[in-house]
């Protein structure tokens, strides 16, 4: 069932008996190799160690060995040792029969859940006790589900050999199509399974859905159950010609047995990334090996060319669709948050609607699937033809990418290796980052100006629907928008407070006033005046009461590297070095050098080169408040980065 491209639901199954057989245990290191590898030391009674090898979308299961640690360990990383590193392994379990693998550990007086997705793209996700999510690798919001802090993750599932006879007749029933792919995809039990079970049962795995009765439906039931307990109880790892298996398949003969699935998952899979390039390095020449990254870049860029060029089709030839997509959603966004158009779409059986995947509040954007090969990605206040100017970009891009290898390749040049930097790349910018911006903790964008001009385009262009207008009581304040509903509506109501004039009074706290778009307006009353960057707000407005002036400046190193300032509660969790301010005396670019300083004091030298590109005077500078400000507090030392 384990093939190149991951592990199925079952091997899960039997992965999740095999680990729970090795409780109790504790947790120890953990690592982060790249965007999508971790490592995690177990630790077991009488000093057994077990080393838990993590691939998220792929794999998860135990090593031998694991990959040398990272010089410099990742944000995320970090914030998992934070919380459960030390703790005790309570139980581990499967969401189903699904790709999930769930970790309980108790620590102290607390109880988590380390969530290891391995479907799609994968993830890694802490929640608490009861499943409301802490943090996760990718935090995302998709058509059915929203991966974001604050939010609750759901575990509502039934495993198939918990269901009745009826109810697993009644979930293949109205099945158009043939019984091995119900059972793959209504019941998850993946394809080559469903045909063992079907062997097993003596019925043709090509029998149509409707028209099976219970003489036939009644031995894949028991096949069915007596297939999923072997996975816990009566395990024979294997490797076949079709992939590793937790116990061989009655329809192929095994080429090796091993003694446990991890053994037989270590040896199936490649290795990882590291030792492969150790052995290429050892067969091949400096020269053969460029030459043959050149090679495999050009077939890269004529992929990118073939696809952006086919999207660019497929948003022509769906053209209404397409345009109706926009021009629904783009009317939306001016009385709705992107939160709520997301919960209608959830909701919707429109046609439109059901043709929508993801949103993007962040970028008001939209995944969409026109029933063909690629998922498309379209931008709501961009004409039909922008979006596909988007696209021609791209294949510009690439094909003069691809006439410059293929001029270096005749002219025989061997450029010289362009050595990846270890660890997450750089932050790439954003359209809101010329602002003042921040994320909440469950995800939401707050933006504000910098100036009256900035405050003039924020408010004209970028306020929708139904966004929070937020400004400090006091003249000559950030205007501050709020990208939808928050749950922490504190966070952003102190980073109004904090990028105001009350920060360079000196003050510790200020009010802060809060709108709906509705209610702010340029328009004066007979006689009255606005300046440039003000506004007017009637009607009743919601004002919060002493907001104390404090921001935090710090690293962020997971999923990106970059510098991140705002609202402490917000900031901190995300950052593996902070530090905090608050009104006082040093002015703005004194204060930035002393930020600076703290921060390079705080990375251990191993760890400065990766950080050099973002940690400069410039990028702190940036979430400076106005006016003169003093140092509170510095977190994050040395000894947090071994």
């Amino acid at each position: 069932m384990a093939t190149i491209s991951g592990m199925s639901g079952a091997d899960v199954k039997a992965m999740t008996a095999e680990l729970a057989a090795l409780l109790p245990l504790w947790i120890g290191k953990i690592y982060q190799y790249d965007n999508a590898s971790f490592g995690f030391r177990l630790n077991g009674e009488e000093k057994a160690r077990h080393l838990l090898y993590v691939v998220r979308g792929v794999r998860a299961h135990l090593v031998s060995e694991l990959p040398p640690a990272p010089k410099n360990p990742s944000g995320f990383s970090m914030y998992l040792r934070k919380y459960i590193e030390g703790g005790k392994v309570l139980g581990i379990e499967q969401k189903s029969i699904e790709r999930v693998l769930i970790i309980t550990i108790g620590k102290g007086p607390s109880e988590y859940k380390l969530i290891i997705e391995l479907f799609d793209e994968g993830n890694l996700i802490l929640t608490d006790e009861k499943y409301t999510i802490i943090n996760a690798l990718a935090q995302r919001r998709f058509k059915e589900r929203e991966i974001i802090g604050g939010a609750e993750y759901s575990i509502a599932a039934v495993s198939p050999e918990k269901l009745t006879f009826e109810e697993f007749k009644e979930k293949l029933a109205g099945d158009e199509g043939e019984i091995v792919r119900a059972l793959a995809t209504r019941l998850q039990l993946g394809g080559i399974p469903s045909e063992d079970i079907c062997q097993l049962a003596g019925v043709s795995k090509a029998l149509p859905c409707k028209f099976a009765t219970d003489v036939q439906l009644r031995p894949i039931y028991e096949a069915m159950k007596s297939w999923i307990a072997k996975l816990e109880k009566d395990r024979d790892p294997v490797i076949d010609p079709k992939g590793a298996f937790p116990f061989p398949s009655p329809a192929r003969e095994p080429k090796e047995h091993f003694a446990t699935f991890s053994k037989a998952l270590e040896a199936f899979y490649p290795k990882p990334v590291a030792e492969k390039v150790i052995e290429q390095k050892i067969k091949l020449s400096k020269e053969e090996r460029i030459r043959k990254q050149q090679e495999a870049a050009l077939i890269t860029f004529d992929k990118k060319i073939a696809e952006a060029t086919e999207i660019s089709e497929i948003i022509y030839s769906h053209y209404g669709e397409v345009q109706e997509t926009i021009d629904v959603l783009s009317a939306a966004s001016q009385k709705l948050s992107w939160q709520e158009i997301a919960a209608v779409i959830k909701q919707s059986d429109a046609p439109a609607a059901k043709r929508i995947i993801s949103v993007e509040p962040k970028n008001a954007s939209v995944v969409i699937d026109l029933q063909e090969k690629h998922k498309v990605t379209i931008f709501v206040h961009e004409s039909l033809e922008a979006n596909v100017g988007r696209y021609f970009a791209v294949v510009k891009k690439f094909r003069a990418k691809k006439a410059g290898a293929l001029r270096a390749m005749e002219a025989g040049i061997i450029h010289p290796e362009k050595r990846k930097a270890a660890g997450p790349g750089r932050l790439k910018p954003k359209w809101y980052h010329r602002f003042r911006w921040m994320e909440t903790s469950d995800g939401v964008l707050v933006i504000g100006g910098r100036n009256a001009d900035q405050n003039e385009e924020i408010v004209k262009k970028y306020m929708e629907g139904k966004d929070t207008f937020l400004h400090a009581d006091v003249f000559g304040a950030s205007a501050v928008i709020v990208k939808g509903a928050t749950e922490r509506m504190d966070q952003a109501v102190q980073f109004a407070a904090s990028y105001s004039r009350a920060w360079a009074g000196g003050g510790a706290s200020v009010d802060v006033i809060a709108a709906s778009p509705g209610q702010v307006s340029k328009t004066p009353e007979s006689g009255e005046y606005v300046a440039h960057g003000s506004f007017i707000i009637r009607g009743e407005r919601k004002i919060y009461k002493d907001v104390p002036l404090e921001i935090s400046i710090g690293i962020r190193t997971e999923p990106v590297l970059a510098v991140i300032g705002g609202t402490p509660s917000a900031v901190e969790p995300l950052t593996s070095h902070s530090v905090r301010l608050v009104p006082g005396t040093f002015e703005g670019n004194d204060v930035a050098k002393k930020v600076l300083r703290k921060l390079k004091e705080a990375v251990p030298e191993s760890g400065q080169k990766a950080l050099k590109a973002i940690l400069n005077t410039e990028g702190v500078a940036a979430f400076v408040p106005p006016g003169g400000s003093d140092l509170k507090f510095a977190s994050g030392s040395e000894g947090d980065l071994e």
